[in-house]
């Protein structure tokens, strides 16, 4: 429990978990979430854009965004200028679960924030995010 690493490691499991909880009803997975918040920012995105957005592993990837299309999540298409890339875009059905979807991640977070004074929280999360800098300076 002296481990900064292991403790975060602990701390992304208990939000995926959390984040699960809320979003089975919706039909979306923690770990789809992600790409689902690029792809509602900017939709039509090439895979390679979503892998340096996102920065998981290629296989990752290719596998989430595979299962994204099964559940009718995505659809790709062909890029209009690369043969080799497809371009990603996001079904009706992706579309209109956003707010709902942001609204029950939010949910998840303020749910590991309990009992936290709002001071406190905005200092963890400063904490976290120049741990994050350090962890990509590796």
């Amino acid at each position: 429990m002296e481990s900064g690493a292991y403790l975060a490691s602990q701390l992304a499991k208990g939000f995926a978990r959390s984040l699960h909880q809320r979003a089975a009803g919706l039909g979306f997975s923690p770990g789809q979430f992600p790409i689902l918040l690029e792809l509602w920012a900017e939709d039509g995105l090439t895979q390679k854009q979503l892998l340096e957005r996102v920065d998981i592993e290629q296989a990752t990837m290719a596998n989430t965004l595979s299962r994204m299309a099964r559940d009718g999540l995505i659809e790709r298409c062909p890029h209009p200028t690369d043969k080799r890339a497809q371009l990603i875009f996001l079904t009706e059905k992706a579309k209109a679960m956003e707010a709902e979807a942001i609204d029950t991640a939010r949910e998840a977070d303020l749910a590991l924030f309990k009992g936290f004074r709002a001071f406190e929280r905005e200092l963890m999360l400063e904490y976290i995010r120049r741990l994050i800098n350090n962890a990509k300076a590796l």
